[in-house]
């Protein structure tokens, strides 16, 4: 339960540095999902599907998007990353957390449904 709490209070803090980058919420809404698209590689079996889910929502990943804009000086970017760690923030607060190679139904959280 402190996991979902904690995962709610970087949502929040996610959406409300969202807000104050002035970005369009247009984008927003268009990109919130944007990362399961990496659920794509389960088609290929369970270990290349949980690598593929792991890169995307792992908090390493915004981390290198938002300095990557930093350094290019790209608001853009920096935008992109404050969504994709909405995203994780809002998994890990349902409980969707990394995968194991077992399954998709394995994660870092437990198991989903079980």
């Amino acid at each position: 339960m402190l996991l979902r709490i904690e995962n709610a209070a970087l949502l929040l803090v996610m959406l409300t540095l969202y807000q104050l980058s002035g970005a369009s919420w247009w984008i927003f809404l268009l990109l919130i999902l944007a990362p399961d698209l990496s659920m794509l590689g389960y088609l290929r079996g369970p270990r290349l599907g949980a690598w593929c889910y792991n890169a995307l929502h792992s908090w390493i990943a915004p981390v290198l998007v938002f300095l990557a804009g930093l350094v290019a000086n790209s608001p853009l970017a920096m935008q992109i990353a404050i969504i994709m760690g909405a995203h994780i923030a809002a998994d890990r607060m349902l409980g969707y957390g990394l995968k194991h190679e077992r399954g998709f139904r394995h994660t870092h959280l437990g198991s989903i449904g079980g």
